[in-house]
């Protein structure tokens, strides 16, 4: 039979039962009403199945850097640049902090225990029920409560939200994918800075033989004035002549200085990126004229998706804003934590060892349902929904840019082509007829303006023959990179 006291609390538990299991039911009804944002799907654009002038199916991104790129001098510096770049080692840093936040996002959703252990003294007013009572209280006959009373405890106490929707698995995932995204963002650092540096590499080749022809064609001029002078002094060309030979080779003299500093600062914008002080940059220009630029083979647009680091990051955000969706939907529903406490507790310390009686325990769940103010859930589930569709148009973005990267490198590599043919024609034929001006000056049968003009439409030819070549390997490098290579 039980007593009128356990019947009172047998009833108690069960209406307090009733009253979640109503509370419980309430909420589910009104999660119900609460109508979701739509999300819509990305449209599955259809990509094309070949680029153009461009059948093949392999893919040159797929190599290796070290294997694209030939030339040691620039393989040295991007394996230095690839340890010593302090914005790719900022970005390593930000792959461990997302990593962190994966280990943080699993222990939200395990069991929390911690361990106490406390002393302390407590002395209640005899005015109150609790000093009264503790004035009456007998530990043993004639023996009462200390006065103030201590109190010495040790235990262990566990504190645990059952996931019940998955709001804390799907939160842990979604950080799995901003780890794996933030991979990739590296990845894509990787390719931008090998990139940057073959480009500014070629460059400063350029330069070098941009300023040895500027050499060469100021010791032509040089001796070209001594001609000038030597007719002066027989009367067969005025001092005007002089005079314009002269300038002429003041300005080409004056313009290798403009050449110097440039080098200087591509030389510099080489070291940033390696990370490291102003020093001299090893290189070997003499043949950069020579330098045939490698064949790519385009592949076929949908292996920009497997290659490209930054197509594949936009995919995993968007894997991750999915998740956080449903994250945030399950802010609606009801959640339940579980408290327990083992340990204990006396007001003498010799007590915790010595009194079996000095044990305690609790164990104790709850059901929590918001139901007033729920609009900042409401607004967290709609960004959550906002987020998602600004991920899937970043996304199409991405594989869109990817596509048109790689249609513009391909035009400009055939047009490069054939622009660097011709002008390596008009080089040789300007060559010529800067020998011819000289040899009929010298005969008197070309005035000395047609002298200059031809050196210096033949010195602008081969600027701009040179400066083509550098646009070709310039065209190659980010070929490469828009087919997503370099990072492997």
């Amino acid at each position: 039979m039980l007593s009128h006291n356990q019947k009172t609390v047998k009833k108690m538990n069960i209406k307090r039962i009733s009253v979640y299991a109503g509370i419980s039911v309430l909420s589910l009804f009104y999660t119900a009403c609460v109508k979701p944002t739509v999300i819509p799907r990305a449209e599955n654009k259809n990509t094309p199945t070949a680029f153009a002038s461009s059948q093949d199916s392999t893919n040159t991104a797929k190599i290796n850097w070290h294997e694209f790129f030939t030339d040691p001098n620039l393989i040295a510096l991007i394996d230095t640049a690839l340890k010593n770049n302090q914005e790719l080692n900022i970005v390593l840093q930000e792959i461990n902090i997302a990593k962190n936040e994966v280990m943080v996002r699993k222990g939200e959703y395990l069991p929390f225990v911690d361990l106490q252990a406390g002393a302390g003294v407590e002395k209640s007013s005899r005015n109150t029920r609790t000093g009264s009572v503790e004035d009456n209280l007998e530990i043993e006959p004639g023996k009462k409560f200390p006065d103030p009373l201590p109190d010495f405890v040790v235990a262990a106490r566990l504190s645990w939200e059952v996931d019940i929707w998955k709001k804390l698995r799907n939160a842990k995932k979604a950080a799995m994918m901003r780890y794996l995204a933030s991979t990739e963002g590296k990845n894509f650092m990787v390719t931008r800075l090998i990139s940057e540096i073959a480009n500014s590499y070629y460059e400063l080749m350029a330069l070098d033989n941009q300023l040895e022809i500027l050499r060469s064609n100021i010791r032509i001029q040089q001796n070209a004035l001594e001609i000038v002078k030597l007719q002066k002094q027989t009367a067969k060309v005025t001092e005007l002549a002089v005079r314009r030979f002269e300038a002429e080779l003041l300005k080409n003299q004056s313009h290798q200085y403009f050449i110097v500093q440039q080098i200087v600062e591509t030389e510099n914008r080489i070291n940033f990126l390696v990370g490291r002080f102003p020093q001299p940059v090893q290189r070997n220009s003499q043949n950069f004229n020579d330098l045939v630029p490698t064949v790519v083979k385009t592949g076929i647009p949908s292996q920009l998706l497997a290659n490209r680091p930054d197509v594949r990051q936009a995919e995993l955000e968007l894997a991750a804003s999915k998740l956080d969706v449903k994250s945030a939907k399950a802010n609606f529903y009801p959640s339940l934590s579980i408290d327990a406490a083992l340990g204990l507790q006396a007001f003498k310390a010799s007590y915790l060892v010595t009194k079996p009686e000095s044990m305690f325990y609790t164990l104790g769940a709850g059901l929590i349902q918001p139901l007033v103010n729920r609009n900042a859930i409401k607004a967290y589930y709609y960004s959550a929904n906002s987020k998602q569709i600004q991920a899937v148009y970043e996304y199409e973005q991405k594989i869109l840019t990817g596509y048109i990267e790689v249609a513009n490198q391909l035009s400009n590599i055939n047009n490069l082509e054939q622009s660097y043919n011709l002008q390596s024609q008009q080089v040789q034929t300007l060559n010529q007829s800067t020998d011819i001006s000289i040899q009929l000056f010298k005969s008197a049968r070309a005035d000395y303006m047609e002298v200059l003009l031809t050196q210096r439409d033949a010195l602008e030819s081969k600027f701009e023959l040179i400066e083509t070549k550098k646009q070709q390997m310039n065209a190659v490098v980010n070929m490469y990179q828009a087919l997503g290579g370099g990072w492997r």
